[in-house]
């Protein structure tokens, strides 16, 4: 690619970038911590019903935690099977920093009393109802140009 055709891309892509971040992006809210004893609503055990919940605008007085992406932290128990009692906790909602800068990962690990975790950040609408977060339709194009640019 000559450099005559380089500039319009970046150009648009330079709109595309300081454009989209003023657009709020739309995320499903929910915890396990809030759901009745025996009813599984958020997705710690069951599939998440995105039919029973209404993704919230994140920059909204409805959203609990304002942002510019979304969430999904799961935390579950060390103790055998789920079968055997482990115990599984989930929180969906809207974010502001994500502790590695980045959205579209996931980070997971081991607390030192055994608790497994995983936090996955997402930017686009309804992103984090999905078991787990994939690479961004953006992200990806954003991806290609670099390395056709380069």
């Amino acid at each position: 690619m000559d450099t005559s055709r380089k500039y319009p891309v970046l150009t648009i892509l330079l709109i595309f970038a300081v454009v989209a971040p003023g657009l709020a992006v739309r995320c499903y809210q929910c915890s396990t911590g809030t759901d009745p004893k025996g009813v599984d609503s958020c997705g710690a055990y069951k599939r998440f019903n995105r039919s029973e919940h209404i993704a919230i605008e994140c920059n909204s007085d409805e959203s609990h935690m304002p942002g510019s992406f979304c969430m999904k932290v799961v935390q579950q128990s060390p103790r055998g099977f789920i079968w055997d009692g482990r115990w599984r906790h989930v929180i969906r909602r809207c974010a502001s920093v994500a502790e590695t800068g980045v959205t579209g990962v996931c980070n997971w690990g081991v607390y030192e009393n055994g608790v497994y975790w995983q936090e996955c950040y997402c930017a686009e609408d309804g992103c984090n109802s999905a078991r787990t977060i994939g690479v961004s339709a953006v992200g990806l194009l954003l991806g290609i140009v670099g390395y056709l640019l380069r």
